[in-house]
């Protein structure tokens, strides 16, 4: 069952979706956990989420380290299938909690309170494809699940 989790087919459109992907989310998920790219960090992510958006602690404890370890195991191609099921879960929850009341376009001359849900659209879209087919050419999942030569002879 675990072959069958990470078997994947070598497709280079999937390992395209699958990169750009992980860098998006890594990008997030590290203004989230460690501060980077002008983001809060850990603590200040987490009072956002628990004070100012009345999250439960463990829902954004868990909606930081989908995005952070989810976007890691995007790039590297590790446990993708697991990896977008925690980024799909977190941008479903975004899309119908958060961003689906602005409209579905995003802000971009800021003269709306928030965001919209086009951007958690396309990425429900990827990750959905990831999901079905995997992560595709270049990645470690291929690396662990492709048969060796000594279970191909048995």
């Amino acid at each position: 069952m675990f072959r069958r989790l990470l078997s994947t087919p070598s497709d280079f459109v999937l390992m395209i979706c699958r990169l750009a992907l992980g860098v998006v989310f890594f990008a997030h998920g590290a203004q989230k956990m460690l501060g980077w790219f002008g983001g809060y960090g850990f603590r200040g992510s987490m009072g956002f989420f628990t004070h100012g958006m009345h999250i439960p602690a463990p829902f954004a404890f868990l909606a930081i380290c989908a995005e952070f370890f989810g976007g890691l195991g995007l790039l590297v191609g590790l446990l993708t299938r697991i990896a977008a099921f925690g980024l799909f879960c977190d941008m479903m929850v975004a899309l119908f909690l958060v961003h689906i009341h602005n409209g579905f376009f995003m802000n971009w001359y800021g003269t709306k309170h928030g965001e919209g849900f086009e951007f958690h659209l396309l990425a429900l879209a990827l990750l959905f494809l990831i999901l079905a087919r995997g992560a595709g050419f270049f990645s470690i999942d291929r690396l662990i699940s492709r048969p060796t030569k000594a279970s191909a002879a048995v």
